[in-house]
């Protein structure tokens, strides 16, 4: 690509931003607008039409926001840069529109190659998080009747975690079992009550007591 490729960095850190900023000139890139919040971003995005929104997802505002209304914009790629390994932040950034998610500990060094492979039609996920987008992605959901008629549809490391709740695993020994950390199971326990509309583990091991005598 010749043309020098414009970049908006959205992130409420400061320091982060001008590490970016550093990287990415220091690469031929030109950073058009740095903001710390998604209403900035979207207005910068729509002043500037950057080539790349590189979004944080947790900034105020909400990054996963402002990605769908960027993405709503056209012949931009969002990017999304966080500390987020949440399973839920990666599938809800791709759902908005997100053609990247990298983590903040990515070398600084490889992120202007990353964006660049973006730029040419290239994924940007990093290798700890392929895994889960595969599994999401498999069509391996199942659906948990709840209460008056609704539905919860889990995936399948979602019902993982469920079903070895229900077998009395700690989170420890779930973690062990599934090759993931600890932090990564209470995220899935986390999106699992969240789905279910429940308060506790306790009330979500009852609703799949309830699913399991109705499929029986």
């Amino acid at each position: 690509m010749n043309e020098t490729i414009k970049i908006l960095v959205a992130d409420d850190h400061p320091p982060t931003r001008a590490g970016i900023r550093v990287s990415l000139e220091g690469s031929g890139f030109d950073v058009c607008a740095e903001v710390g919040d998604a209403r900035a971003a979207v207005e910068a995005a729509k002043a500037h039409h950057p080539d790349v929104a590189l979004l944080d997802v947790h900034m105020p505002g909400g990054g996963i926001s402002a990605a769908r209304q960027i993405a709503s914009i056209g012949e931009i790629a969002v990017v999304m840069l966080t500390v987020s390994r949440n399973d839920e932040d990666l599938f809800d950034s791709l759902r908005a529109g997100a053609v990247g998610y990298l983590l903040k500990d990515t070398d600084p060094d490889r992120l202007p190659h990353a964006l660049r492979g973006v730029l040419s039609g290239e994924a940007a996920l990093p290798r700890s998080l392929v895994s889960r987008l595969i599994d999401e992605f498999r069509g391996r959901g199942r659906r948990l009747p709840i209460f008056g008629g609704r539905g919860a549809e889990l995936t399948s490391r979602e019902w993982e975690v469920l079903e070895m709740m229900r077998d009395g695993l700690p989170t420890d020994e779930i973690g062990t079992r599934l090759f993931i950390s600890p932090v990564t199971v209470r995220s899935h326990v986390s999106a699992i009550l969240r789905k279910l509309n429940v308060p506790d583990r306790q009330s979500a091991l009852r609703l799949l007591e309830e699913h399991e005598r109705d499929q029986g």
